[in-house]
C-alpha cells in the first residue's frame, strides 16, 4: 500500500474496552438513507442489498485518504462502496500490556455481491487486483492479496459476506514505517464486510466476535495491538492483563509536556539494527527521554518520547550525525494518540 497525508487523530464517542461494550441496533435514519449501490455490469444483485456513501468520493470536506478509497472502489469494480472504514496502526508502549492507537489509518471500502466473489484491489498494487472464490480450494492468489482474502474466507465461514464483498484496501503508511500493518488491515477488513452484509436495522457483529474470526484467520498475530486497534480510546492506553478486563488509562504526550516521534532508519537490511542504535543513542544524547521498539518483533523503527520543546533539536542531531557518516537520515513520523476503528461515512 502507498502512502498518503496522515488523517487527524480520530476523535469523537469511541468504543469502549471489551467487557463493557455491547451491540447496538442502528436505526433507520430517513435523513442519511442510502441510494443502494449500482451494481457493475452482469453483477447478479438483488435489489435490496444494503446501500451505500457513493458520494463519500466527493465530499470536499472528507478526509483524503477516505474519498481515495471510495473513489478507488468506484473505478476498479463500478459501483460506490456501502461503507468505508478506517482501522489505526497499534504500537506498544514498552510496558507489557500496554499499547494504544496511532492517528495513521488503514482504510477498507466494501460493497456486497450476490455471486459468491471477493474482488479485491488495492491502489499500491494496480495490476493486482483479482476475483476469488469464496468457497472450495483456495485458488492462485497476489501476494498482497493473501491476507485479506484468508480473513474474508473465515468471515464467510462464520457467516459474514458468505455471497461476496468487492473490497479496495489503502493505508496511510508502507510496512517500512515499521509499525505492524496487519492489524489494522484486518480490522478495518472485518468491520467493513461485516457491515455490508448486516441490515440497517441489525446490530453490528460484536468486536469481541471478529477478533475471534480474525485470530482464526492469521494465529500468530498481536492480539494485543490487535485490542488496540478495536477498543483504543484518543489520548489514553489500553492496559491489558491475563484475566482482567482492558482498562483504559491515560496517555497523552501533548498533555504532559511531550512529543512523541517514530524514528526510522534507512538503507541496507544487514545495517539496520547498527543504523537504529545509533540513531537511538544520539537521539537520547540530544534529549530524548525514552526510546522502544513499537512492537514484539525487532524492526527498522522505534518510538521516540522527546520533551515538548526537543524535536527540533534532536532531528537535527541526528540528522547531523548520519549525514556525517554519509548515511541515509532516518525518518521522523509524528505520533498522535488515536481513537479505535470507526465507520467513516
Amino acid at each position: 500500500m502507498s502512502v498518503t497525508r496522515p488523517a487527524a487523530a480520530t476523535g469523537g464517542p469511541q468504543p469502549g474496552p471489551p467487557a463493557a461494550r455491547a451491540p447496538q441496533p442502528r436505526p433507520r435514519d430517513p435523513r442519511t438513507a442510502r441510494p443502494a449501490p449500482a451494481p457493475a455490469a452482469g453483477d447478479p444483485q438483488p435489489a435490496d442489498l444494503p446501500a451505500g456513501p457513493g458520494s463519500l468520493a466527493r465530499r470536499a470536506t472528507a478526509d483524503p485518504l477516505f474519498r481515495l478509497v471510495a473513489h478507488a472502489l468506484e473505478v476498479a469494480h463500478g459501483r460506490p462502496p456501502a461503507a468505508v472504514w478506517s482501522a489505526p496502526h497499534a504500537f506498544r508502549l514498552g510496558s507489557p500490556g500496554l499499547v494504544a492507537a496511532a492517528g495513521w489509518p488503514v482504510a477498507a471500502a466494501a460493497a456486497p455481491r450476490a455471486d459468491g466473489l471477493a474482488r479485491l484491489s488495492s491502489l499500491g498494487h494496480p495490476a493486482q487486483s483479482c476475483d476469488l472464490p469464496l468457497t472450495g480450494p483456495y485458488p492462485d492468489t497476489p501476494a498482497w492479496a493473501a491476507r485479506p482474502y484468508a480473513l474474508l474466507r473465515a468471515l464467510a465461514r462464520a457467516g459474514y459476506g458468505r455471497s461476496g464483498t468487492d473490497l479496495h484496501v489503502q493505508g496511510t503508511l508502507t510496512e517500512t514505517a515499521g509499525l505492524d500493518l496487519a492489524e489494522p488491515l484486518d480490522c478495518a477488513v472485518a468491520l467493513a464486510v461485516a457491515d455490508v452484509h448486516t441490515g440497517a436495522d441489525e446490530p453490528l457483529p460484536a468486536r469481541e466476535l471478529l477478533a475471534g474470526l480474525i485470530r482464526e484467520a492469521a494465529p500468530g498475530d498481536d492480539d494485543a495491538l490487535r485490542s488496540a486497534v478495536l477498543f483504543a480510546r484518543p489520548g489514553t492506553a489500553l492496559r491489558l492483563a491475563p484475566g482482567r478486563a482492558p482498562r483504559h488509562v491515560p496517555f497523552d504526550p501533548p498533555a504532559d509536556g511531550t512529543h512523541l516521534v517514530l524514528m526510522v532508519v534507512r538503507g541496507p537490511e544487514e545495517e539496520r539494527a547498527a543504523a537504529l542504535a545509533r540513531a537511538v543513542e544520539c537521539a537520547r544524547r540530544a534529549g530524548a527521554l525514552r526510546a522502544w521498539p513499537p512492537g514484539r518483533r525487532a524492526g527498522r523503527s522505534v518510538l521516540v518520547l522527546l520533551p515538548g520543546d526537543r524535536p527540533a533539536a534532536v532531528r537535527a542531531a541526528v540528522a547531523d550525525e548520519f549525514r556525517g557518516l554519509g548515511r541515509p537520515v532516518p525518518r521522523f513520523v509524528n505520533i498522535a494518540v488515536a481513537g479505535a476503528a470507526r465507520r467513516e461515512d
